[in-house]
């Protein structure tokens, strides 16, 4: 599958079948998106692969207090599949600011999640209450200064490759620049497009 093709097929897969990749599969794939655009080559990030048992006690720790849904469900995930929770670990005082590094571990799930699609594997990006849960906070083994950025639940897409999805119009989306007015010889264009 050519890169285009994974990009505009790709769809969130909120229902998985057996199998998910395994750990070394996982590490494989994860050695390739770990190549995406990272400043400095810090890999301000990790991932912590959920299996078993531990499934459970995620869903318990996210679930609302008295919450049915755990009750009902406690593993809404099946056995087989795979779910992969993005732990952001920025290294402090670098001359990489905190923001360049959060893009290159977005830059890195993303690239993630086209190498699962074009080898049949679905997933789907999930954050709120798992990332805010200070339940989950706890339970997790977790340094200070890391933060949960999300979960990636992943397992074979059962439909295949989807059709493609109609190209968004961009057009108001990019803009060229040939010059700019107002630019004083002594400045540079920092200054004159008003940043700090």
């Amino acid at each position: 599958m050519d890169v285009m093709t994974a990009i505009v097929t790709r769809r969130s897969e909120k229902i998985r079948t057996e199998p998910a990749p395994g750990d070394e599969e996982f590490r494989y794939l994860l050695r390739g998106a770990a190549a995406a655009p990272d400043h400095g080559r810090l890999l301000p990030w990790r991932w912590m692969l959920v299996r078993g048992e531990a499934r459970a006690a995620v869903a318990r720790a996210v679930a609302p207090t008295g919450s049915r849904a755990v009750e009902k469900r406690p593993n809404s995930l099946p056995e087989p599949l795979l779910r992969a929770l993005l732990v952001f670990a920025p290294v402090p005082g670098h001359r990489v600011p905190g923001g360049e590094q959060l893009a290159a571990s977005c830059s890195m799930t993303h690239a993630l999640m086209m190498l699962l699609h074009a080898r049949g594997d679905g997933s789907v990006w999930r954050t709120g209450q798992l990332c805010t849960s200070p339940g989950l906070r706890v339970l997790l083994p977790m340094a200070e200064g890391e933060r949960l950025l999300g979960s990636l639940d992943i397992g074979t897409s059962p439909e295949g490759l989807r059709q493609r999805r109609p190209l968004p119009d961009i057009s108001h989306r990019v803009s060229d620049v040939e010059a700019l007015t107002g630019v004083r010889p002594a400045h540079g264009l920092r200054e004159a497009v008003g940043a700090e």
